[in-house]
């Protein structure tokens, strides 16, 4: 981390840190990736996941009888968690590929990377969401800056009891500050299995469902490396972690963004957010609690 200090109010926590200024996206030392058994395992249409690189390297696979997906073996309380994807190439018209971490309850915690497909000359769409206590309908899309299905690029989640931050190789495109002091809940105590897929959803994933997938195009391939878990493992019934406020993400450096942070968050709500729930008038008159603090960040 840099050794140049400034100072930030906590918006939603009103507590004020002490920042340093760096990229707070990436460890602090570099993530060590490991093969895909290693923290991960399959759990439907075994035969549609292909392995490369022993083990190091996936694809996904989709066609017209079914998708596939995989899962951590473990559950996790807090941490950052990543991994490198190469979309879907050509026309993906009607297909999702998900990055997700969610408690395994009614009540769900989630956290959501979902990329839509697209015609072909059309942009992907990465859609991002938070579910806290059961509730979602926090979805927010952008276009990336780049063409996902060229080459891998880096997408991560860090969450601690402070916010989550979605990164899209490590620039911060979302943060969900811990606003319970507004009666919004927060993920703090229910621990999330990490998930990923591929799978058809036409009825809504494309131009709202009217652009159908084209199965003459199939198979679709989602490929994958880099599985980098770091975070407080834990039982699925556990409350608390064990290590909490010991980790380098519970840290003062980790508990808010840094100020070229900040300007790169802003960078993507200006240039490639085009849709955000929190000025949806339509859909919710009345604007969240955390909205209404997130526009003065």
């Amino acid at each position: 981390m840099g050794s140049q200090f400034q100072r930030r109010t906590t918006l939603c926590l009103g507590v004020l840190l002490v920042m340093v200024s760096g990229t707070m996206g990436a460890a602090p030392k570099k993530p060590v990736d490991v093969p895909f058994g290693r923290n991960y395992l399959p759990t439907w249409a075994f035969d549609h996941i292909k392995y490369y690189n022993g083990g190091s390297n996936i694809d996904l696979v989709l066609d017209k009888y079914t998708g596939t997906g995989f899962q951590s073996k473990g559950s996790y309380l807090f941490g950052h968690f990543s991994m490198q994807i190469k979309l879907v190439p050509g026309d993906s018209a009607g297909t999702v590929t998900a990055f997700y971490l969610s408690s395994q309850n009614s009540e769900h915690d989630e956290i959501d990377f979902e990329f839509l497909g697209n015609r072909t000359g059309q942009p992907y769409i990465l859609q991002t969401n938070v579910f806290t206590g059961g509730k979602g309908d926090r979805e927010q899309r952008i276009y990336l800056w780049f063409d996902p299905t060229k080459a891998f690029h880096s997408y991560s989640v860090l969450w601690n009891l402070y916010m989550i931050v979605f990164f899209v190789d490590d620039v911060p495109i979302r943060v969900f500050k811990n606003c319970k002091d507004l009666g919004v809940k927060f993920p703090f105590n229910q621990p999330m299995k990490i998930y990923s897929s591929l799978w058809n959803a036409d009825d809504w994933a494309t131009r709202g469902g009217l652009e159908k997938t084209d199965w003459s195009k199939a198979p679709f391939i989602a490929s994958y490396k880099s599985f980098h878990v770091d975070g407080c493992e834990s039982s699925v019934n556990a409350k608390y972690c064990a290590t909490q406020g010991k980790r380098w993400w519970d840290q003062k450096e980790f508990q808010d963004l840094d100020g070229y942070q900040w300007r790169r968050l802003r960078w993507v709500r200006e240039r490639w957010t085009i849709y955000n729930y929190c000025t949806d008038r339509v859909r919710y008159p009345s604007i969240s609690p955390e909205c209404r603090r997130d526009r003065d960040i």
